[in-house]
């Protein structure tokens, strides 16, 4: 694995490179929604994540948030996200990353977050722990909802469908200490997993944006399901992490905003 984890290492170094060195200039800004935008940035990370991946490893698949799934039937599968945080790179707010994750017959094995701006690099492997520039990380030690420190984040269909999260955030910002909105989901979650938050949900998120960072949760000791505590994966239509101890404090929340709906 070590190989994939160098490969994976540098190519999310060097899609990260690229945005940073685009960051500053003006943007080609495409809608695919009503809000939901893609700049040049995007697509020219995404062309350089998957010539690199082709080029190496020319039978993996590849699904990748700009682009249709390539080899879908493959067993070795690379999950991208080539800007995770569009929105803000568009309006220079330097919040966003690139997230890279490696998948064996549905297992994500490796993944890899890299924020160009902080210069900042997650790692992390199944089996072997999770890391931030090096050093092992592990989930936050906070063990009360009032306590801690949150991220959450809105769908792009906020102003057409009622399931936008707005009832869950106004309810569970009575009960914890701060929620932050940061708007790269990726970011958030490897936050979660080094212990800069306690705990994290979001409605409406797609495999590329959850699939790198999650395994960097399970793999610094903490917990993942879906909002309503049953079990999650990366096509789930929500996700709830968090350190684990607090786990059962956001459900019960959760579970409130359910029966108030």
């Amino acid at each position: 694995m070590k190989g994939l984890n160098d490969f994976a290492i540098n190519l999310a170094r060097e899609a990260g490179n690229l945005l940073r060195g685009k960051f500053n200039k003006p943007h080609e800004i495409h809608y695919k929604g009503e809000i939901n935008l893609v700049t040049e940035a995007d697509r020219m990370s995404e062309d350089l994540i998957i010539a690199a991946i082709h080029n190496s490893f020319p039978n993996h698949g590849i699904l990748s948030e700009e682009s249709p799934a390539q080899n879908s039937q493959a067993k070795l599968r690379w999950i991208i996200d080539p800007l995770d945080g569009t929105t803000n790179y568009a309006h220079g707010y330097p919040v966003f990353c690139v997230s890279i994750a490696f998948e064996v017959e549905g297992v994500i094995a490796l993944g890899v977050i890299y924020d160009p701006m902080r210069d900042d690099l997650f790692v992390a492997e199944r089996g072997k722990g999770a890391y931030l520039n090096g050093k092992k990380v592990k989930v936050s030690e906070t063990a009360t909802l009032s306590r801690s420190l949150l991220a959450t984040g809105f769908p792009y269909d906020i102003r057409e469908s009622k399931d936008n999260n707005i009832h869950h955030f106004n309810l569970m910002a009575m009960e914890a200490q701060a929620i932050r909105r940061a708007g790269a989901a990726a970011l958030d979650i490897a936050y979660l997993a080094c212990g800069r938050f306690d705990g994290f949900w979001e409605l409406k998120l797609m495999p590329w944006d959850v699939a790198a960072a999650c395994l960097m949760v399970e793999e610094s000791g903490g917990i993942i399901s879906n909002i309503s505590g049953g079990k999650w994966d990366i096509y789930s239509p929500n996700v709830l992490i968090s350190n684990g101890l607090i786990h059962e404090q956001m459900i019960s929340i959760f579970k409130s905003s359910s029966r108030m709906l």
